[in-house]
């Protein structure tokens, strides 16, 4: 009886490892795009079934932020100019509080799908006297405008977050890892549980 109660208890664990992974991320995908889908969707504004009740489709929300940043690209890739650029950037600088939260966004966003990806280059930094080493990403290869020559900047994630901070170091200190920097990102992320096959 006890074998068998071991058993079952192994198999149970062993599907909680596969189940709640999935789920969770499953959840978490649903949650953002049923949220994102009922925040955009106007098709309880604009239609109404035969009796006049507003109408709801399902997925238009989605779309519609689809068609918008497609849109935006086009825009900015065929329409918009220099000069219509830098009276953009002259208005934002009049609103300060919503130009540091677009400015940052903006980079966050350019740093992993931009034309200039920063977190493309996985480093290992020595951090302390006893050997301790931290995987990193460089993102400043120069800080001689920060009067600080011959230091990097390096971005450490933290474990189970996308939050990090940024360190500065001497260069000798970072050593290049041959390494994809998506699995390595992947390996700092999940604690260094995953992201090395």
């Amino acid at each position: 009886m006890k074998k068998l109660a071991r058993a079952l208890l192994n198999y149970f664990f062993k599907g909680l490892i596969v189940v709640v992974p999935i789920g969770a991320a499953a959840f978490l995908i649903f949650w953002a795009v049923s949220s994102v889908d009922s925040a955009l969707n106007l098709s309880d504004v604009l239609w109404r079934d035969s009796h006049g009740k507003p109408m709801h489709i399902p997925g238009l929300g989605i779309l519609n932020v689809l068609v918008i940043i497609m849109l935006a690209g086009i825009l900015v890739t065929n329409v918009i100019t220099d000069p219509i650029k830098l009276w953009t950037k002259r208005w934002l600088n009049r609103l300060p509080f919503f130009n540091f939260l677009y400015s940052s966004i903006k980079d966050l966003t350019e740093a992993f799908v931009g034309d200039e990806k920063k977190f493309s280059e996985a480093v290992i930094v020595e951090v302390n006297e006893f050997g301790l080493k931290k995987i990193g990403f460089l993102v400043q290869k120069d800080l001689t405008k920060l009067g600080l020559p011959g230091e990097v900047a390096v971005y450490f994630p933290y474990s189970y977050s996308f939050a990090g901070q940024v360190v500065i170091v001497s260069s000798d200190k970072v050593k290049h890892i041959n390494k994809n920097a998506a699995d390595m990102m992947k390996f700092v992320i999940s604690g260094g549980v995953s992201g090395l096959d």
